[in-house]
């Protein structure tokens, strides 16, 4: 290898990791009805309360046991990971797309521009988060178009306090001024120039927000807040756990772990695509 070169440096562990959890609870909640072992709104209450099938008194079948209907978990948790990946990819891809696009513009133009759009992050943050979600959601109705929304409309702040930071500092950067010399204008500079080096922010912003997404849709189902359906989701499966939690604790156990592994999991992922294709920390 010559001496100049430097070495190519392999995927990181935490990169397999989490993005294998992601693919296979992805995979899992597009392929639900040919991978769920059972109907997950179908209720026997002669199969109320089954333990997972490692215990004594497990049926066939019933991988990780059954609620108080007699309703198989691993299908209504295969089944709820459908509704909270659609809300987070679509609510963290709005938010995504109105603050990193405000963040770029205050950031890069300044001025009156950065002033006008700074302070409606301001006011916008002074709004407790999960508060101000149920009360958009009260307002707006149940359902799961609803909660996208609610989402996106609260926390594209994130985005757009990040990305100005980050799009000020590329602002000052030898290659803009270089840009300027040449003789590109100010929109071509900050789309050609500055825009791709803030993008594996972007990315780890993005990757975060979706964990966030499943976080606050589960709190709004666990509140009976979120789609009005019969629909299993993650945050109804934790609710309905905990008033069995003495009787089969694996109904708040098993949606906890598979919520707590997937938010750990998009948080990680994003981390590491930025610390893989971030052209300064490389």
């Amino acid at each position: 290898m010559d001496e100049g070169r430097t070495p190519r440096r392999g995927i990181s562990p935490r990169l397999w990791l989490a993005g294998g959890w992601l693919m296979l609870a992805l995979l899992a909640a597009i392929f639900a009805p040919l991978v769920a072992p059972q109907d997950p709104l179908a209720q026997d209450l002669m199969l109320e309360r089954l333990p997972p099938f490692w215990m004594n008194g497990a049926e066939p079948g019933y991988w990780l046991g059954t609620d108080s209907l007699g309703r198989d978990l691993l299908s209504r948790l295969i089944f709820g990971g459908r509704i909270a990946f659609i809300v987070a990819f679509a609510a963290a891809i709005a938010a995504c797309m109105v603050g990193s696009t405000l963040g770029l513009v205050a950031g890069y133009f300044g001025g009156w521009a950065d002033r006008i759009i700074s302070r409606i992050v301001d006011v916008w943050m002074a709004f407790p988060p999960v508060l101000f979600a149920i009360l958009l959601v009260a307002v707006l109705g149940t359902g799961l178009s609803s909660v996208i929304l609610a989402i996106a409309i609260i926390d594209w702040t994130r985005f757009c306090r990040v990305i100005r930071a980050e799009t000020m500092g590329q602002s000052r950067m030898d290659y803009v001024e270089n840009a300027r010399i040449a003789g590109y204008g100010r929109i071509g500079i900050m789309l050609r120039e500055v825009l791709p080096n803030v993008v594996p922010s972007i990315v780890a912003l993005l990757s975060l927000e979706m964990g966030i997404a499943v976080i606050v849709e589960a709190i709004l189902s666990f509140v009976n807040l979120s789609i009005s359906t019969d629909d299993p989701t993650w945050g109804g499966i934790i609710a309905e756990g905990r008033l069995s939690i003495h009787q089969a604790w694996w109904v708040l156990v098993f949606p906890l772990i598979t919520l707590i592994l997937t938010v750990l999991s998009f948080s990680q992922f994003g981390e590491a695509l930025k610390t893989r294709f971030d052209p300064v920390l490389r």
